[in-house]
This record gives structure tokens, sequence and C-alpha cells, in this order.
């Protein structure tokens, strides 16, 4: 035959064809059946796996069930109960429509389905294979559905060669229950992985518990509520629960979205949440959320993607800044300051730490800086210094126990929202410099200097041109003062190359605060630790510094008292 001859596929051919843009591999079967099971109504969703699914897949629910009529038209392609027009695509409010996975499923394994609907006295079987129906039967059974799918992709082995490993499969199905357990906390799911309960979810309705079932109690107890109001358009209505910061983890396989009650994958609402933990998160970790988005269903298109895996909304802009200002909102106003329990462990110490000391006066400006002055912020009491401890930490007395300040990481918040305040009003300590200092520059840096050199003198600096590769610095911010002001200058342009380019006045502003802090090892006088500990008081956001890593860790005056014995 020509290859330029054109033909119409075998029918089986396009049913499988049509099952490799559905059916991507174990956990996809799943997903297709317990949406089935959550359209259908029900309160109760089992769900069993064998041999990372490939073995065995079975979905049992107490849902409203299938009319005995109506059971073997449920595999025909393109049969849905769930839309009846064109129209009725601008307002999907189900989590299946399209018709497509129960004949997809049944197009490369066998699978048989048990359902019974009200009203009816007896439940219908019906057996599937290569995508007919080989047995009907009548038999007894509650009402709702059961559907179980056996030797998976027998009919297409290549497909089989792209699963991993039994284990790393069933981790994609318990993923995928965890997430719906997540969404859906009036249903009770239950997972059973090789024979082993693996999940079990109450099924009460209150989302803490569904967070208690996936991450366990003291997650559940700890997490933050969301929630700006009805959600009136234009505004979305954003609801669930953010873990504080100090329960962050290594990777962003924490953040569950949820739209209309659908698990999404969306990069824009994960950048939201993100921007929201900017600042209170250790680089390198990522929060744990359970975000809920409601929008009417005109407003987003859930058809995509093929698997229904991800949205677009009509006002991508307004979701954004709905879902980053109110988690903002929650974690500033309910994050307190972090408690020091036996249970946590130490940190490490940070490199940074061993930089020499240096001689810096004054330290501290007693005179306000420029700009706006700050609120003072609730979760960081009024403190009483009493000493310092190892050069590097401040001791202080408050109401609820003791305080101790990593003198640091403290005057980096300081400094930074004192950068911040000045850049926004204009009004910079600069320093200038009785000899220009000559820098030489990378590449790479010269570049970034080329492109950025300009919106650095927002900040204080003076830099020009001369000669190849080498520029003159004629002043640079007041608090880089007494600094090795060379390798400084060369960070800055450092970070103006790094990260997006949306953040680089933060990044910049960090650095100078990095620089321009008093370091770890370095002697303090009572009025200079008093200073400090005042000026971190009034600071925005006192409990970490600009990095993410804590200022002040708390002792209750309670521990302390179990430690002494006193109890």
């Amino acid at each position: 035959m020509s290859r330029s001859s054109i033909q119409v596929l075998a029918p089986d051919v396009i049913s499988k064809i049509a099952a490799g843009e559905v059916i991507e591999r174990p956990a996809s079967v799943v997903k297709e059946l317990v949406e089935n099971s959550l359209d259908a109504g029900a309160t109760q969703v089992s769900i069993e796996a064998r041999g990372g699914g490939v073995g065995l897949i079975r979905v049992s629910d107490n849902g409203e069930g299938i009319p005995a009529d109506q059971v073997e038209l449920a595999f025909h392609r393109n049969a849905t109960s769930k839309l009846a027009s064109a129209s009725d695509l601008e307002t999907i409010a189900s989590l299946g429509f399209r018709g497509e996975a129960l004949p997809s499923i049944a197009s490369v394994a066998e699978v048989e389905m048990f359902s019974l609907s009200a009203g009816e006295t007896a439940g219908t079987l019906v057996t599937i294979r290569e995508g007919r129906v080989v047995q009907r039967a009548s038999r007894g059974r509650p009402q709702g559905t059961a559907v179980t799918v056996r030797n998976l992709f027998r009919a297409v082995p290549a497909r089989l060669k792209f699963l991993k490993s039994s284990a790393t499969e069933n981790g994609h199905i318990a993923n995928l229950v965890d997430q719906y357990a997540l969404a859906h906390p009036e249903v009770r799911f239950l997972l059973y992985m090789e024979g082993r309960a693996s999940l079990r979810s109450p099924g009460t309705g209150q989302p803490r518990d569904g967070v208690a079932a996936v991450y366990g109690i003291e997650v559940a107890q700890a997490m933050l509520e969301l929630d700006n109001g009805d959600g009136e358009a234009p505004r979305p209505r954003i609801t669930g629960l953010v873990a504080p910061p100090r329960l962050a983890r290594a990777s962003r396989g924490y953040l569950s979205f949820f739209v209309n009650g659908r698990w999404v994958q969306s990069r824009m609402m994960a950048r939201a949440v993100e921007d929201a933990y900017h600042g209170l998160l250790m680089v390198g970790k990522h929060p744990v959320v359970v975000i809920h988005v409601s929008v009417p269903p005109q407003d987003v298109d859930v058809n995509i993607h093929p698997s229904k895996a991800e949205v677009k909304f009509r006002q991508d802009q307004a979701v954004f800044s709905a879902l980053q200002r109110e988690v903002r909102r929650v974690l500033v106003e309910e994050t307190p300051v972090p408690h020091m329990e036996p249970s946590i462990p130490r940190l490490e110490p940070d490199p940074a730490r061993t930089a020499p000391m240096m001689d810096l006066a004054p330290l501290f400006a007693a005179s306000p800086s420029p700009g706006p002055a700050p609120q003072a912020a609730p979760e960081l009491p009024v403190l009483r210094v009493l000493g310092q401890m190892a050069s590097t930490y401040i001791i202080a007395e408050g109401p609820q126990g003791l305080y101790l300040v990593d003198q640091h990481a403290a005057h980096e918040r300081i400094l930074f929202e004192r950068v911040v305040a000045q850049r926004e009003s204009r009004q910079v300590d600069v320093q200038g410099l009785l000899e220009p200092l000559t820098i030489e520059v990378s590449p790479r840096q010269q570049e970034s200097l080329q492109e950025r050199g300009e919106d650095l003198s927002a900040f204080g600096f003076q830099i020009e041109p001369f000669g190849e590769r080498t520029y003159l610095v004629r002043a640079v911010p007041a608090l880089l003062a007494g600094q090795d002001l060379a390798q400084a200058v060369l960070e800055v342009v450092d970070t103006l190359g790094e990260g997006a380019e949306s953040d680089w006045q933060e990044r910049v502003a960090i650095s100078l605060c990095c620089h321009g802090a008093v370091r770890a090892g370095q002697v303090l006088s009572p009025e200079e630790m008093r200073q400090l500990v005042r000026d971190l008081e009034t600071t925005n956001m006192p409990r970490t510094c600009p990095h993410g890593r804590p200022t002040t860790v708390h002792f209750s005056a309670g521990q302390l008292e179990k430690e002494f014995g006193r109890h």
C-alpha cells in the first residue's frame, strides 16, 4: 500500500488510539472510575489495586447506579449522561463528561461492571472483552456500581513497557486517591493496595479530617484556614487549608489544587502560593496546601486536556491575585513565632555564621528609616534583652517565656524592610566614595550590568563603564560602609542574572541586607542588642529573615518548668 494512501482506520485501532489519550497508566483508570462514582453522588468509594493496577483495579461505590437498560450503553463511545447539547460544554459541573473513559478502558483490558439503580430489584452484571459484551446476568447487590478492570494493557503489550515498577504505579494510584480524599471530605474513601488497607478517610465533611487521613493528625491540627468570602464576581472564592512554614516539605508534591471540585495541575496557582510564602520558607522548601478555587462553570474551561488534568480560567490574573492575597493574609496573621519543643530537631549551623568579626560603627541608626512607618506585628511580643550567647544569639524574655534572637537574621529583616521603604520613597541613603572603586566583571556580569546597571541607582549604586569588562563604582548604599565593597558589588550584580525577571529588585535588596547585617560571632553592646530587638519588633515580618530562615525561637515558660522538673 502506498504511504500516501488514505484509509479509514478499523474500529479496534481507533479505540486503542483513543485509549492512549485517556488511559496513560493504571492511575488514569482509577481517576476515571472514581470521578464517575463522585458524579453518581456516592458517599463511599472503595478502591482496590493489585500488581500496580495492571493485574486488578476495582472501584465500588454506593452512588445512584446505572439502570439495567443502560449498562451496556455506558460502554459505547461518546455515550454520556452528563451532556445533552453543545451549549452544556459552557457550564460543565460534573467531573467526567466526555463519554470516552469506559470504552477506552474496555478496549485495553477485561472489564466487569455490576450496578443497581434505585427502584430495581436485581443488579445487572456485564463482562466486556476486547470492547464487546461477552456475558450479561442479573444478581442481587446493594445500590451502586462496581467496576473491575483486569489485565490492563494486555491487548497493547507495547504500553506495558512504558510502565514503571508495581510499587511506583501503586504510588501514583495512592496519590490520586489521596487527592480526591482531600477534595471531597464528605465522601468516605477506602483504598486497598495489594490486599492491605492504605487509606481510610472518615467522610465527615470536615476538610481537616481529610487532611488528617492523608497527612496525619499533627499536620491537620496545624493547618490554617482560608476563606476570602462569598466569591461574588469577578472575585473567585478561595477556601481550604495551608500549613504554617514550619511544616514545609522538600518537594512540590504537597501542593493540592481543586477547581470546582476537580483536582488539577496548575503552574499558575502553584506560583501564586509560592509567592505568598516567599520570605517565610527556607530555600528548597515548599508548602503543604489544600486549596479550593470556586468559579462559575462558564469562567473555566475544563476541556483543554485529554485527561482533564489542566484547566484554563477566563481571568487567570484574577485567580492568581485572589489566591496569592488570601494565602499571604492568613500566613501573616496566624503564623506564630517558632516554638521550640524537645521533638524538633536541631537546625544545622549556617555556613554564613563562620564569617569574621566586622567593626561597624554605628551598627544601628537611632533615627527612624525613611518611608512609611511599619506596623507592629502582633505575633512578636515586646521583649526584654538579657544578654548575648556565643556572640550570635540575643537572649530575651517575653510574656510567654524565653526567646533566642539570631542577630544576623534579625538584622537582615530590619535592613531589608528599610531598603525597600527607602527605594519606594526614593530617599536612599548613599555613601559616595572618595576614590572610585575599580571592579572587573565576567561576561555574564557584564551582560547584567548593561541591562540593569542604571536601575541599580535606585538602590544607591553609581556604576559606570571604564574599559572592556571594567567598571568604576563611585557610590554605594550607605549600609555597605565598612564592608568588602568589591565583593558586595559583584554579588549584587550576580543576583541580576538569577531567578525570575519580575523579582530582581527583591533579590538585590536581599543581597544588600546580607552584606550589611551584623555578623554572627560579633560582640554587641547591651544598647546595640536592645536597639536591634526594638527594630525587629516594628518590622512587618519579624519572624523570618528575607531568605526565609527564622529570626526568633521561643521556649515557653511551661516547657522550661517541665525541663527543670517544676511540674
